[in-house]
């Protein structure tokens, strides 16, 4: 059997960290088992659901390189869940309600007063055909829920190992709203009996979900899929990122610079048993994916930690992979300032000192020492080899050393006293430059 997965984002907002993980985790399953991957937009609700969004959302997921097989989009697929539904209503399964939102909630606050749990009483189940007519003749509209079995009902997840849940301590829950509109189970069901959905991996928040969905799927003769509910993100101080998801959604790191690979890497990583690196390319995730590596502990987000790793992918990239995004420089200047980088945007600055305006720094002690290093300057051309030739003349005929021999001329050429190494530099800088620079004291 041929794996088919899917990420089913409603298009209602933009995605973050936390459900692109998700997204990321299903497609590496897709591509490690050869199977395909499905992009569904939960987008049932058709007031808050926009169009701007699922671009947006197929924008980022193509930012970061998770490429659906297939689209589609529940709002074209409500003939399909008419008829589910009356399915589950010729059945006995989906069954009339009229109680409204204060009646039902002064119930619960009874049930909880004597200590009994806050679960639906089917008080609508013995409703006669003519109490069910007066009620409607006084204007109120039906909604539906689907009868649960009452039973225990066990599967084993994919993560969390053997889960059982007894949906007797569970409400029957509502399927379709007063106004015939479909809250999330009916439809979610029906197309992934539909699509061949074969493996669900989604948040831990929807395990409980998962028994009623399961009784679902078998009450419209469908086969039940694979589970597997991967723990949630919490902050690096152990909170959720409820507040935050705004400033880490992925169009938002996308436009503060990151490297989609540091972002899926991370994403990927994460609350696994396998260390936290930058992978330059999607095969050594995919090769090493598997889903018994995921911890059920809740996975620690941090957003340092995902800079660093940024960081720590751009130093390793070779020039080919940065090339057609840098708008300067060639290869050389690439290899002399990638060490130097948080984002790829700080490779400008760089460019600036080795191309722009640089105001030189030399200290009054330091006059005598750049003027005699500005009269053993090589002539050009200049190569890797230059620094360490120039640098040896000046030490033989001022015996300076270490940081009293390279830190002046550091300052000199660049007016900082970090940066890329200077072997590397120097011939991008060029010798005209460099004597300029170092005449200006």
């Amino acid at each position: 059997m041929t794996p088919v997965l899917r990420f089913a984002p409603s298009p209602t907002g933009r995605i973050h960290i936390g459900n692109s993980r998700t997204a990321i985790l299903n497609w590496l399953f897709a591509r490690k088992s050869g199977g395909s991957f499905v992009l569904r937009y939960d987008d049932t609700d058709l007031e808050r659901s926009k169009q701007e969004f699922a671009d947006g959302i197929a924008q980022d997921l193509d930012w970061l390189g998770i490429a659906p097989d297939r689209v589609e989009y529940q709002s074209k697929r409500f003939a399909v869940y008419d008829a589910a539904a009356e399915k589950l209503k010729a059945s006995g399964r989906l069954y009339p309600c009229y109680e409204t939102a204060d009646e039902l909630e002064r119930r619960r606050k009874r049930q909880l007063a004597r200590h009994q749990p806050p679960v639906y009483d089917r008080a609508a189940l013995k409703l006669t055909v003519e109490e069910r007519q007066a009620l409607e003749a006084q204007g109120r509209k039906a909604h539906w829920r689907f009868k649960l079995e009452h039973r225990i009902v066990e599967w084993d997840d994919l993560i969390r190992k053997a889960q059982h849940i007894d949906t007797t301590n569970l409400s029957d829950p509502v399927l379709v709203r007063e106004d015939g509109t479909y809250l999330y189970t009916l439809p979610s069901v029906v197309d992934d009996i539909d699509f061949g959905i074969t493996h669900v991996i989604r948040g831990e928040d929807h395990v409980v979900n998962t028994a009623v969905q399961i009784e679902l799927f078998e009450a419209l003769g469908g086969k039940v899929p694979n589970f597997a509910h991967h723990s949630l993100l919490t902050g690096a101080d152990g909170q959720g990122l409820s507040k935050r998801l705004g400033s880490l959604s992925i169009a938002s790191l996308r436009e503060q610079g990151l490297e989609a690979m540091a972002v899926v890497s991370h994403a990927a990583l994460l609350g696994t048993s396998d260390s936290i690196h930058p992978c330059a390319d999607y095969r050594e995730l995919i090769d090493g994916f598997d889903l018994h590596k995921l911890s059920r502990a809740p996975a620690r987000f941090d957003e340092n930690e995902l800079r660093g790793l940024n960081a720590r992918l751009l130093h390793m990239l070779p020039y080919a992979a940065v090339k057609d995004r840098l708008a300067f420089g060639d290869e050389a200047f690439w290899l002399a300032v990638r060490g130097n980088l948080s984002t790829l945007a700080d490779a400008q600055y760089w460019h600036n000192i080795v191309s722009g305006m640089v105001t030189p720094i030399v200290a009054e002690a330091d006059r005598d020492f750049i003027k005699t290093a500005a009269r053993l300057l090589p002539e050009a051309p200049w190569t890797g080899d230059t620094w360490k030739a120039w640098t040896e003349a000046v030490k033989a005929e001022t015996g300076r050393k270490g940081k009293a021999l390279f830190m002046p001329l550091r300052l000199a050429l660049t007016g900082l006293d970090h940066g890329p190494e200077l072997a590397l530099l120097l011939p991008l800088i060029g010798r005209e430059r460099v004597v300029e620079r170092l005449s200006t004291n």
